[in-house]
């Protein structure tokens, strides 16, 4: 009988945090609200069925906690893949409890600790100015979490994505605070072209990441595989769960399917969350964090010298740059009329009042030249017609420039003066007009 209750109790105990419907082991995790008013499992009855021989059935448990409610538990295969290198632990009585509560699911084990005692020494100096930039968008980025219906603490994905430096890039070509590559990007509405990466965008880009976590969770019905899905690819995580018959994120992580870095990506954002809640307790007491976001919004037209917003604001480019970190050039986006750009807060009526003085100028005409093999910058001049000098500052270039395929060119046209280039210009006609 004692060796029955003992294996019921390991059963349990070994029952991760993706199983919300299971309890929580008290000395190791923390509450946090669920986003569903019932439980349910990824998987349906069917699906068990199907994905299972009849030799390998899975078991329905009766959990007397749960009252009516059952929970379909998926045995683990016996596999050479195994390496069984994390362990879920208990962690000492003795050790500090954390002052605010969570609203992500947070379970201290032996992997949470290696990666709270890696950013406490191997890392510390970075994340020192991880924690010191998080201030500069966490309250902004939590106000967009929680309207879009998602936990806050949520933001600490950002904290070990890009270390909340808007210009990050990775080798994978991921881009901004939340790391998005490009087609996960698109598909959540962030353009990214030779004039702009919205990925880079604290706003737009925190929107976007709202929207994918919240599909992702729909998707698991689990914070730590969604999280997972993140780094990965939701389809990485579903064929991983498929082929090792499990829902427990912790248990994926004793396979070899899924890399290093996805299995370290949740063990880092719960060390991450636990640091930057109460960084005191973990030794990063002289963290000198950085003035929160605070900006407001104009519409100017295509193609406006940055160098102009800042004058208008009476402020210095550098300071527009900072708040406009997804322009990749040194104005507005072409093709994009009316672009909504960052202001310093309290800056608006200063800005319209003098943008509209230092408009008063003569009027131009854009068009976007994309340069293909071959191309010279004399050549291009002799196709529009033009000068070649109104090209070079416009584009910030000097005659020794060297140009590469691909690369796109604003032709200033004055108006009035009828181009008709021919076949062989590749142009995208920008119909409103600007002040230069």
């Amino acid at each position: 009988m004692f060796h029955k209750i003992l294996g019921v109790g390991m059963i349990l105990f070994l029952s991760s945090a993706c199983f919300p419907h299971l309890g929580r082991l008290s000395e190791t995790t923390y509450s946090y609200p669920s986003l569903k008013t019932e439980g349910s499992s990824l998987f349906t009855k069917f699906e068990i069925e199907k994905f299972f021989s009849q030799k390998e059935e899975a078991i329905l448990l009766s959990v007397s906690s749960l009252g009516n409610r059952g929970v379909w538990m998926l045995g683990i295969p016996i596999s050479d893949e195994s390496n069984d290198e994390v362990q879920v632990e208990l962690i000492p009585k003795d050790r500090p409890k954390q002052p605010k509560e969570f609203d992500i699911p947070i379970v201290i084990n032996a992997k949470v600790e290696q990666f709270i005692q890696y950013f406490q020494t191997t890392a510390r100096k970075a994340f020192s100015t991880w924690l010191s930039r998080s201030e500069r968008y966490m309250t902004m980025m939590r106000s967009l979490l929680k309207e879009n219906g998602l936990p806050e603490d949520l933001v600490y994905l950002a904290l070990i994505e890009s270390g909340f430096n808007p210009y990050a890039y990775s080798k994978s070509k991921a881009s901004g605070l939340w790391q998005f590559i490009y087609p996960t990007g698109k598909r959540y509405g962030l353009r990214a072209d030779w004039w702009i990466d919205e990925r880079r965008d604290p706003e737009k880009s925190t929107i976007a990441a709202a929207k994918y976590l919240r599909d992702l969770f729909d998707l698991f019905d689990c914070w730590y595989l969604a999280a997972a899905g993140y780094n990965a690819g939701e389809a990485k995580i579903v064929k991983a769960m498929k082929r090792y018959r499990t829902e427990d994120f912790w248990e994926l992580t004793k396979y070899r399917y899924l890399k290093r870095e996805t299995k370290d990506y949740v063990p880092q954002m719960i060390a991450a969350a636990l640091i930057a809640k109460d960084p005191g307790t973990y030794g990063f007491v002289s963290v000198d964090y950085e003035e929160p976001l605070h900006y407001e919004k104009v519409r100017v037209p295509e193609v406006t010298d940055l160098r102009l917003i800042a004058q208008a604001c009476e402020v210095g480019l550098e300071e527009i740059k900072a708040l406009n970190p997804e322009l990749s050039r040194w104005c507005t986006p072409p093709n994009f009329p009316n672009y909504e750009i960052k202001i310093p807060y309290g800056k608006k009526e200063l800005f319209l009042r003098n943008f509209e003085l230092l408009c008063s100028g003569e009027k131009f005409l854009f068009k976007t030249h994309t340069v293909k093999k071959g191309e010279t910058l004399l050549k291009i001049a002799q196709l529009y017609r033009i000068d070649l000098e109104p090209i070079l500052e416009l584009n910030r270039l000097n005659r020794k420039s060297r140009l590469s395929t691909g690369m796109n060119l604003l032709i200033p046209l004055p108006r009035g003066r009828e181009i008709k280039p021919n076949s062989m210009a590749m142009i995208k006609s920008a119909q409103s007009e600007k002040c230069l």
